[in-house]
């Protein structure tokens, strides 16, 4: 199955990962995060897949994480309160996101999508 492909495509960096998978021939499912916001079930699973820590799924550079001073709330809030945050906007969640069957990658590092995504 195709990995899914969650980006904001105003974004620079979602853009820069865009143009990565065509020139490597990757095809993807593409998914609009404003426009289509991660569950919170299904972020838990792809937090849970990708090892990493919830957050590395908050969006640091965003208005929004600093509008809401959300720098703060991480610190001290459960993981089921940071899951309801990541839920509430699409905006909060750091992009891109790749979903395969048995990984997940946020942000944008080349070195890990050739090895992940370039078999």
């Amino acid at each position: 199955m195709k990995p899914l492909f969650i980006h904001y495509p105003k974004c620079g960096t979602c853009r820069k990962a865009a143009k990565w998978l065509v020139v490597n021939g990757v095809q993807v499912i593409p998914r609009h995060i404003a426009e289509e916001n991660p569950k919170k079930e299904e972020l838990s699973e792809w937090i849970q897949k990708s090892g990493l820590s919830i957050n590395h799924f908050f969006n640091t550079s965003g208005m929004m994480y600093r509008e809401q001073n959300l720098k703060e709330k991480v610190k001290n809030a459960s993981e089921n309160e940071l899951l309801d945050l990541l839920a509430s906007n699409g905006m909060v969640v750091k992009r891109p996101i790749i979903v395969a069957d048995d990984f997940v990658l946020v942000g944008f590092n080349e070195k890990e999508w050739k090895e992940k995504l370039r078999k």
